[in-house]
Order: structure tokens, then C-alpha cells, then sequence
């Protein structure tokens, strides 16, 4: 199964979760690091919910990017007030 996972920069380093396994995250000094921790916490996630006879979460969650040009906030800031 393949899953989206969310990545993010801290102060320290970077965390990631998966959206569709909650309570599924992991945190490392570096992405390279973080991603292998989230890969293993998702085996692990995984192996868990199926020793307790649940059955593992499809994947449902896409991700995609969106650019926004500083004019285009700027605009959308404008009409929200």
C-alpha cells in the first residue's frame, strides 16, 4: 500500500504523519532520516492494528502542490476583511 505522508520542517529537524493511519508520525533531525522513521513507524502501525484483528486503513489521502505569487495573497487577503 502506498500512503501520503506529510512532511515538515521544525526548529530542530523534521516531523511527518500520515494522514490516513492517525497517530501514525515520527520525527528525526533530518528528512532523510524522518522519512525512514515514518516508513517503519507505518510497519509498525500496520502490524499493530492487524494483531488486534482490525483491519488496516486504505489509503485515501492524495497530495498535490498549489504555487501562489505574493500578488495572488495579497489579493486574497484584500477580499477577506
Amino acid at each position: 500500500m502506498t500512503y501520503a505522508v506529510i512532511l515538515e520542517r521544525t526548529g530542530n529537524g523534521w516531523s511527518a504523519f500520515i494522514p490516513d493511519l492517525p497517530g501514525c508520525v515520527a520525527a528525526g533531525r533530518t528528512e532523510a532520516k524522518t522519512r525512514c522513521l515514518i516508513k517503519t513507524a507505518a510497519r509498525l502501525h500496520l502490524d499493530a492494528l492487524i494483531a488486534q484483528g482490525m483491519c488496516p486503513h486504505w489509503p485515501t489521502t492524495k497530495c498535490s502542490r498549489v504555487t501562489v505569487r505574493a500578488d495572488d495573497r495579497v489579493a486574497i487577503n484584500a477580499t477577506a476583511s
